[in-house]
């Protein structure tokens, strides 16, 4: 609900059809505010990296030679 509104206001605008009264709160929520990323990944890659724990040993083997300079490591900017 909104701040600075009546409760009494919000539910007589509220339709009857719409029924709140057993929704939850986002499971993800606590995650999303300790710091996750999202990332999209191509298509083509699903394969080859089916969850988040593949995807996370793949950059941690890239990452020491990223840091070292043997790896050229280009950053694509959003459309």
């Amino acid at each position: 609900m909104k701040k600075g509104r009546d409760t009494k206001v919000l539910k007589a605008e509220m339709r009857t059809e719409y029924d709140f009264s057993k929704a939850r709160s986002n499971k993800y929520a606590k995650r999303y505010s300790e710091g996750a990323s999202l990332v999209v990944i191509d298509p083509a890659l699903r394969k080859h990296f089916p969850d988040s724990a593949s995807v996370n040993a793949a950059l941690r083997t890239l990452v020491p030679a990223a840091a070292a300079g043997r790896l050229k490591v280009e950053r694509r900017r959003r459309a």
